[in-house]
């Protein structure tokens, strides 16, 4: 018993290391990407084309990488998406030194990057429940959560001093060696066998997998129910992610060093709040710790609509990072937990497609309308309904009833 236990512990201190080494890698590129195209070119338009790059790929490939992520060996699908995305930046970073350092190859590598994102979302959420036991995977799930904060805390400030100090190219060879540590990591050192319906000849075809994925999200009271509030959630949350940038250079001065406070303040949060999540565990009823992280989202959101104080302004966007853990670690378990392992992948590939698209097609609402009506007030209106979504999240009996832990079953002697 106690060699199994090390041997779960092993794989997922293997995995976590290789993902981390990935993730930082992926992270200075994708600032240095976003800082350079800011730099030289001072356009918003062009900013905005980098963004969509970005996400579009990741939206459209998400269900399919999911039917993926369920006919075929979730570990081999991660190295391939680490792998594609290495050699897309290799040869960025070759034909940049050759002089070759048009703006759009920084688009079309977004793009591949974005492809590999979504190939490994699914992917890397099915193969946690693979590695670890039940009953651990909050712990797991809330310290990936933390190392995750800490990788997007640092990495900004390392790209841009990266970036004052030495080339474009340096960084992108910094991300092909870090993906290729976490490959030969998955490669050499991970051992673990398929899922079983990897290993299962394949009878149904490619669309026929994909449409039975469809039909169980439709069919699964909790998890269809989950998404509609996951994808409310996420419009609502829109002008607080996307818009307090522009509220603070509107309303407190367009000083970098406050635009950087607050990412800073929120990824400190988010890390605070996964090491919290990590040692306590949420409530019993997983669904009652997602209702207490979307009511304080709320109130904070309806409260950076009201501060007039920078540094009260701080203090409460931490507070909204640390509560944010409260609802992605448990949300995240329950499906693990809640779904059957022979369709993780594509309920964890369409729950990646509205993660991916719920925010921008929010802004395409919010960002018009943050020129006509003052930001506050957006603040205000989406933080009052986040509160009233959780009251009605604590009102449904699916979702409550999901969340319930199940009853402990009694040894009879």
């Amino acid at each position: 018993m106690l060699e199994t236990n090390m041997n779960w512990k092993r794989n997922v201190t293997l995995f976590l290391v290789s993902q981390t080494v990935s993730l930082f890698g992926s992270s200075l590129v994708q600032y240095a990407i976003m800082w350079y195209i800011t730099i030289n070119t001072q356009s918003g338009v062009m900013m905005t084309i980098s963004i969509i790059c970005g996400f579009l790929p990741t939206f459209f490939l998400s269900p399919f990488a999911g039917v993926w992520a369920d006919r075929y060996n979730r570990k081999k699908l991660i190295m391939i998406s680490d792998s594609s995305i290495a050699l897309s930046t290799l040869l960025l970073a070759i034909l940049f030194l050759m002089g070759y350092d048009a703006i759009w190859l920084l688009f079309v590598v977004s793009a591949i990057r974005a492809l590999g994102t979504g190939i490994q979302t699914p992917a890397v959420s099915s193969f946690l429940p693979q590695l670890v036991p039940g009953d651990k995977l909050t712990k797991v799930n809330a310290t990936y959560s933390s190392i995750q904060s800490l990788v997007m805390l640092v990495s900004p400030m390392l790209s841009g001093a990266l970036l004052t100090l030495a080339s474009i190219e340096s960084i992108f060879f910094i991300d092909v060696i870090t993906a290729a540590i976490a490959v030969l990591i998955l490669l050499f050192y991970l051992k673990v066998p398929a899922h079983a319906k990897a290993l299962q000849k394949q009878d149904l075809s490619y669309f026929e997998d994909m449409k039975k994925g469809f039909v169980y999200i439709k069919d699964h009271a909790y998890v269809k129910t989950f998404f509609i509030f996951s994808a409310v959630f996420m419009i609502l949350a829109t002008p607080v992610a996307f818009l307090t940038p522009l509220q603070v250079t509107r309303s407190f001065g367009n000083d970098v060093w406050r635009l950087t406070a607050i990412e800073m303040t929120f990824s400190i949060g988010m890390m605070a709040g996964g090491i919290i999540m990590a040692s306590w565990g949420g409530f019993k009823n997983k669904v009652h710790t997602m209702v207490l992280s979307s009511f304080a989202i709320g109130i904070c959101t309806f409260a950076l609509g009201l501060i007039p104080i920078f540094w009260i302004y701080l203090l409460v966007m931490a507070f909204s990072g640390l509560t944010m853990p409260f609802f992605n670690t448990p949300s995240t378990v329950m499906l693990q937990q809640k779904v059957e392992e022979s369709y993780l992948g594509r309920v964890f590939g369409v729950f990646s497609m509205i993660a991916s698209s719920m925010m921008p097609l929010g802004m395409l609402v919010f960002g018009p309308l943050a020129d006509i009506i003052r930001i506050e007030w957006l603040l205000i209106g989406t933080g009052l309904l986040m509160v009233v979504q959780s009251l009605f999240m604590l009102g449904n009996n699916v979702l409550i009833k999901a969340g319930a832990p199940a009853p402990e079953v009694e040894v009879k002697p």
